[in-house]
C-alpha cells in the first residue's frame, strides 16, 4: 500500500469503518431474522418446511441478499457512529489541528468505501442472483404459493424476423397455451399464418402442436394444411413470456443486460423491474461514496445532542433515502418514468445534499 501513501492514521479509520460496517450487518440483519423467523414460524410448521430448508435453502440466502440489499443504509450508519464517537473523542480536533485537511481526512474514508462498493457490486451482480434462486422457491413453496408464476393470458410479441406468437392463454404447470398463432410477414406482407388448438412446451426451443392449420399465401392464391400434431422448433421458452416479479432477483448482471435486449427485440413492455434491477446495482456502488461523504460530513463535528443527534438525524436521512428509491421505482413501473432515471435520481438528490455538507463540514 506504498504506493498509496497510507499513513497510520488512516489505518485506524479504514478499520474503525469497515469494523463498524460490518458490526451494523450482523447487529441488524440479527434482529431482522428474529422478526422474520417470528412472523414466519406458523407458515414454515403449516407447510412442513424442514430445518435444512429453513436455514440452508432460506436464512443463508435470506441473509447476504438483505445485507446487500441494505448496504448504503449500513455504511451511512456506520460512518456516522463511528465518526460521532470520534468527534466526541475529540480525536477529529486533534487531526485537523495537525494540519490535516478534511479533503485528506476523507481519503481513508473513501478507501473503505471503495472497498465495501466493489464487494456489494460483485456479490450482488454475480453471487447473491443464484442463490437467491433457492430463497425464493422456499418462500414460493413453504411461505406464499400464490406467488408462484402460473400463467398469463393474451400474451403477443415478436420472435424473429417478421414473426409474431400469440397466445390465448398459457399455463405454466402443464406448459401450455391455447389458441395459439404464429405469423410470418415479408416486409409488411402477410406470407403464412400456422393457428392451433394448443400449443405445449417440451424442452429447449421444442414444442408440439395440437389441432393445428397452416395457410401459406402467394399472391392471391392460398394453401391449407391440416394436422393433428406437429413438433416444431419456435425460438422461445416459457420464461420469455410468463414473468414473476421477482425473477430479475435471480439474473446476474450479464444475464438481465441480454434478457433486456433480447426482450426490447421482441416487442415485450413489461421489462422496467429488470431494467431498475439493472441499473440499481451500478446506482448503489456510487450511494456507498455518497452517504460516507455525507455521514462523514455531518458527524465530524462535535455537537451538544453527541452521538444521539447525529445517529438520529443520520437515520432520519438514510430513511429518506430508500424512500426515494422506493417511489422513483414506482414511478418508473407505473409511471413511465426511466429506468435509468429512476435508479440514478437518489443519487444525484444525495449528491447534491453531499457536497452542501461538504463544504460545511469543519476545517
Amino acid at each position: 500500500m506504498k504506493y498509496l501513501n497510507v499513513k497510520r492514521i488512516d489505518w485506524y479509520i479504514i478499520k474503525k469503518f469497515l469494523g463498524t460496517y460490518i458490526f451494523m450487518i450482523v447487529l441488524i440483519i440479527s434482529i431482522a431474522v428474529v422478526f422474520d423467523i417470528n412472523e414466519k414460524i406458523d407458515k414454515f410448521m403449516t407447510n412442513n418446511a424442514s430445518l435444512k430448508e429453513i436455514i440452508f435453502d432460506y436464512y443463508l440466502n435470506f441473509i447476504p441478499y438483505y445485507a446487500n440489499l441494505f448496504s448504503p443504509l449500513f455504511v451511512f450508519l456506520a460512518v456516522i457512529f463511528f465518526t460521532s464517537k470520534m468527534a466526541n473523542n475529540s480525536e477529529i480536533i486533534a487531526i485537523l489541528s495537525n494540519g490535516i485537511s478534511f479533503k485528506r481526512l476523507m481519503k481513508p474514508y473513501m478507501m473503505a468505501a471503495s472497498v465495501i462498493a466493489i464487494f456489494s457490486f460483485v456479490f450482488g451482480s454475480y453471487v447473491i442472483p443464484p442463490a437467491n434462486a433457492s430463497r425464493i422457491n422456499f418462500e414460493n413453496t413453504y411461505v406464499d404459493p400464490r406467488q408462484r408464476k402460473v400463467g398469463d393470458t393474451d400474451i403477443q410479441f415478436k420472435v424473429g424476423e417478421g414473426s409474431i406468437v400469440y397466445f390465448s392463454s398459457f399455463d405454466i404447470p402443464s406448459s401450455t397455451g391455447t389458441n395459439f398463432s404464429m405469423d410470418h410477414f415479408d416486409s409488411l406482407q402477410l406470407v403464412s399464418r400456422l393457428t392451433a388448438r394448443s400449443i405445449r412446451y417440451d424442452s429447449l426451443y421444442r414444442w408440439t402442436i395440437q389441432d393445428y392449420q397452416i395457410r401459406n399465401f402467394d399472391g392471391l392464391q392460398e394453401t391449407i394444411t391440416k394436422g393433428e400434431s406437429i413438433d416444431t422448433t419456435i425460438q422461445i421458452v416459457p420464461n420469455d413470456f410468463i414473468i414473476a416479479k421477482t425473477d430479475q432477483q435471480m439474473m446476474t448482471s450479464p444475464q438481465l443486460r441480454h434478457y433486456i435486449t433480447s426482450q426490447k427485440e421482441r416487442g415485450m413492455g413489461n421489462i422496467q423491474a429488470f431494467q431498475i434491477e439493472y441499473h440499481s446495482r451500478i446506482a448503489s456502488v456510487f450511494s456507498a461514496f455518497i452517504l460516507t461523504l455525507i455521514g462523514a460530513a455531518l458527524s465530524a463535528r462535535k455537537v451538544k445532542g453527541g452521538m444521539g443527534l447525529n445517529l438520529g438525524i443520520g437515520l432520519a436521512l438514510s430513511m429518506g433515502y430508500i424512500l426515494f428509491m422506493t417511489i422513483s421505482s414506482s414511478f418508473a413501473v407505473k409511471g413511465g418514468m426511466s429506468a435509468f432515471v429512476a435508479a440514478w435520481i437518489p443519487n444525484i438528490f444525495f449528491t447534491a445534499i453531499a457536497f452542501y455538507l461538504y463544504k460545511k463540514a469543519p476545517n
